[in-house]
């Protein structure tokens, strides 16, 4: 199967989109749109890929499919008209700065009958994959908690102030790297249905942009995770993810990434097992992070390729993925300025 592919967004991440096109046997790179001319110029160099001049012109190239990689709150506009072009999508997160626009992604995306994927990129780093197959294979028992976190070491890591700054960010911490934890939350606990929790603005004093949250989640069984996610994480970048079982756990970190796996923890024979993804980190090391993003868009994009010839059996999230993580942070905000648990409906997946 042979299809044309086109990006809309061509800067630091959809240029590693890009390349992951380039690099797949079956997808040509046919168009690209970038506000800046001279970026998109950049991106077709050499790929005898369209330079289009407007999104419209783009959606009128023959596509199959398009990445849209732009800032979120222009996802909205994006996403339904290439939607109403008849186009498959796979859009950066978060899905979009409100829940309002994001649900009418998903609604553009049912009415179109088309594939709306969201680059929730973690669920395929090594250790999340390693912590998802031992969940998977039984190696913890029945799952107890989760707890989660992700954080780095503030606003300066930030190249614009729409990726921080409200109503353009849509929030602070939990629109930023906590919306990955909150999907990893979901991927691992199932859907979450009861939210429970506390923000601030204390550190960088931000309005309406938290720089630090936590929370409980719950699922309908009543299984839970602790979620904090934080803008002052002063050891800088760092992700984990721990799933508790009745007979073990297994915990996902990053940076450095490896995994803990402990298992037959009740039966009083407890094993350990450490693995470090040397791989990975001897090339991070040498030619930085972005080599690990490349190889996770890789899988993403063969994952979204299988979608759109409706096998739905993937690891790569879907359009009710992205809706339920940002109405999850919006329950979060809710729940701090009340004090109250905020409840919401199951969902479930999209496709499936």
């Amino acid at each position: 199967m042979s299809m044309r592919f086109g990006v809309i967004g061509a800067g630091k991440i959809g240029a590693i989109r890009i390349a992951t096109i380039k690099a797949h046997p079956e997808i040509e790179f046919a168009a690209v749109y970038d506000q800046s001319k001279d970026v998109a110029e950049r991106a077709a160099a050499g790929t005898g890929a369209k330079v289009c001049l407007d999104v419209a012109t783009l959606l009128d190239c023959n596509l199959d499919a398009v990445f849209v990689s732009t800032p979120h709150f222009a996802h909205r506009d994006l996403c339904i008209a290439a939607f109403e072009a008849g186009l498959h999508v796979l859009c950066e997160k978060p899905l979009a700065n409100t829940v309002e626009d994001a649900a009418a992604i998903v609604d553009a995306a049912k009415k179109a009958d088309r594939v709306l994927a969201l680059g929730f990129n973690l669920r395929y780093y090594p250790m999340v994959k390693f912590a998802r197959q031992a969940v998977d294979d039984g190696l913890i028992g029945n799952i107890s908690h989760i707890r989660v976190l992700g954080g780095h070491n503030g606003i300066h890591n930030f190249g614009h102030d729409w990726e921080y700054k409200m109503p353009e960010s849509g929030g602070g911490a939990m629109m930023d790297i906590g919306i990955h934890m909150t999907d990893l939350a979901r991927h691992f606990l199932g859907e979450i249905t009861s939210v429970y929790g506390s923000m601030s603005e204390s550190v960088w004093h931000v309005p309406g942009s938290e720089d630090n949250a936590v929370a409980v989640f719950k699922n309908p069984q009543g299984i839970v995770a602790s979620y904090q996610t934080t803008w002052s994480e002063w050891r800088g970048y760092k992700t984990h993810v721990e799933i508790y079982g009745d007979n073990g756990m297994v915990r996902a970190a990053y940076a450095p990434m490896e995994n803990l796996l402990i298992t037959n923890a009740t039966k009083g024979k407890t094993r350990r097992v450490r693995k470090l993804h040397l791989d990975v980190m001897l090339r991070e090391k040498f030619l930085g992070w972005k080599t690990t993003t490349f190889q996770s868009f890789q899988e993403e994009l063969a994952d979204f390729v299988k979608m759109i010839g409706g096998d739905y059996n993937v690891r790569l999230a879907d359009g009710h993925a992205g809706l339920r993580a940002i109405e999850i942070s919006e329950a979060v905000r809710s729940s701090s300025r009340t004090g109250q648990p905020v409840e919401l409906p199951n969902i479930g997946d999209m496709y499936r």
